[in-house]
């Protein structure tokens, strides 16, 4: 069976520059729709069938879209591991968001800053999950309800898709991994799910092991405009995509200069484009083939004032 991911949105935003401010685990039941599943596994249906195909990919973060505060999984559950199980199926967006966690670096992380996890037991080919139950308690899935958003920053949109689960869920896959969360984990950086039972991890941006010798520090795309072109861009004023300072989505054709320049020290971006130092396009320059997580890798950490998109 092909996995097939996610169609990404055509346009993020309007165009112009506008400031923002281990545990036991049991196979699933196969699941309903175009997907037949392997010897005592779980069917998969591919992501862009009629279950999944109208979730949206966006590029940046839910702040930088400017989500309604305390949805998603922004909010920390306090209600304990059931009631954290029990809000994954209503989620309307959740976030996917290259970062560092502890000693994971990088890691993925929702918008709650909560490490995101794979495991062993389950296979990217096919997709498929073999936690439920009590595992799914322990471990709740990662999972986006019908019409919803997948926020992506650091990870790449063909990356990411969906699988079907038993119960008519969407869950969240990289590079077709399923991705879950830690019930232990309750603040930002924690990861103690990370190593339990030898067969948990921190995942990638790419759907590795986070921590893995053969993982490693991913450097960013700095590339030759390989990349399809980009139409917009979120640049943050911290870097890792961080929400903990402001940033500012810039869109259009042709050059546009940042609203607040010489402040960004990250960028999300779904496709290539080019940065300047000096306005209207003008001094030192950079083509890069989508996201950046540290601008002062590539030496322009508060330093873009301008971007030419196409």
């Amino acid at each position: 069976m092909m996995r097939k991911h996610l169609v990404p949105l055509v346009a993020l935003m309007a165009a112009g520059t506008v400031a923002l401010t281990a545990c036991s685990s049991t196979p699933e039941a196969p699941a309903p729709a175009r997907a037949s599943a392997p010897a005592g596994g779980e069917a998969t249906a591919p992501a862009n069938d009629a279950a999944g195909g109208d979730l949206a990919l966006l590029s940046g973060t839910a702040k930088s879209n400017n989500s309604a505060a305390n949805t998603g999984d922004w909010a920390v559950p306090n209600g304990g591991v059931a009631a954290s199980a029990a809000r994954q199926s209503s989620q309307r967006w959740v976030q996917l968001t290259a970062s560092r966690a502890g000693d994971l670096n990088p890691v993925v992380v929702n918008g709650a800053g909560l490490t995101l996890y794979r495991f062993d037991k389950d296979s990217n080919n096919p997709p498929t999950s073999t936690c439920s139950g009590e595992c799914a308690q322990t471990w709740p899935p990662v999972t986006v309800a019908p019409g919803g958003k997948i926020f992506i920053a650091g990870v790449k949109k063909s990356a990411v898709g969906t699988i079907r689960r038993a119960d008519g869920t969407r869950h969240v896959t990289i590079d077709g991994w399923p991705v879950y969360r830690f019930a232990k984990d309750t603040k930002r950086g924690d990861t103690l799910g990370q190593g339990v039972g030898g067969t948990w991890f921190g995942v990638t941006p790419t759907g590795g092991k986070a921590g893995a010798p053969e993982g490693g520090q991913e450097n960013p795309d700095t590339g030759n405009g390989t990349a399809p072109p980009a139409t917009s861009a979120v640049f943050f004023d911290e870097a890792n995509f961080s929400d903990n300072g402001p940033s500012q989505g810039v869109a259009g054709n042709g050059c546009q200069n940042l609203g607040r320049p010489g402040v960004a020290s990250s960028i999300a971006a779904s496709g290539s484009l080019k940065v300047w130092v000096g306005r209207d396009c003008t001094g030192r320059s950079q083509v890069l083939d989508g996201d950046v997580l540290d601008l002062a890798t590539i030496g322009f950490d508060n330093a873009i004032a301008s971007v030419r998109f196409s």
